[in-house]
């Protein structure tokens, strides 16, 4: 999953990024309004951190912009703990949940984890699919009852399928969402880690709709996977 960080504190930037990439998470990061604007135009996220005291151009205008020009990406707004009149203008100009400074780390992840799954349709933090299964909460994938033994590539993989049943997803919106923008792209990454991924789970599991992209596929077989 790829983030979009609107943070202009350079010391909880830094702590937020390390944060959000130790979960598992492709970060992006504007230290300004304008830059903000910007950014959630052009790129498609799954989901941003806006704080609303930016410089240059406010984090409300910022959102405000968003919402007209048809962004739809899920925001998760940081406000000052008694500035509730910003809550009410921010929920109001198309924000999606807010929280308030100072935060644990905890709570920002689990709201934004809810956040991606219900702009997916998704209620539980537990993503299953036949045998196969995706913590969101833990970071963790299981085949039946067996821990998957994935890498931190593998992982972001399989929760970005899982996190989207029943859909195709192409080579392109894989590249987009599980790099950050800095991250120097190989046009044969995703083929290499969707190789790997397949030895580690029932055959068809992933299926590729030639010329399409990729579908993750519910299959009830055995729970035997390679090591």
């Amino acid at each position: 999953m790829r983030l979009l960080l609107v943070e202009d504190d350079p010391a909880l930037s830094a702590r937020l990024r390390q944060t959000l990439a130790a979960a598992g998470y492709a970060v992006d990061h504007a230290a300004d309004g304008r830059q903000a604007w910007y950014q959630g135009g052009v790129q498609d996220y799954d989901a941003i951190v806006l704080d609303l005291g930016l410089p240059l151009l406010d984090g409300l205008s910022v959102l405000k912009r968003w919402r007209s020009e048809g962004m739809r990406a899920p925001v998760l707004l940081l406000t000052a703990r008694h500035q509730w009149h910003e809550k009410v203008a921010g929920i109001d100009a198309g924000a999606d949940d807010y929280l308030s400074k100072p935060f644990h780390t905890e709570e920002l992840l689990a709201r934004l984890r809810a956040l991606i799954r219900r702009s997916q349709g998704l209620a539980s933090p537990l993503l299953s699919c036949g045998a196969l299964s995706v913590d969101t909460r833990s970071a963790r994938a299981l085949l039946g009852s067996q821990p998957l033994p994935l890498t931190a590539q593998e992982f972001r993989l399989l929760s970005y399928l899982m996190h989207r049943p029943n859909q195709i997803v192409s080579r392109t919106e894989l590249n987009e969402h599980l790099y950050a923008e800095a991250f120097e792209r190989d046009s044969n990454t995703i083929e290499v880690f969707v190789a790997r991924l397949r030895k580690k789970l029932p055959a068809e599991s992933i299926e590729t709709v030639r010329g399409l992209g990729y579908r993750i596929n519910c299959i009830e077989a055995a729970v035997e996977f390679a090591p």
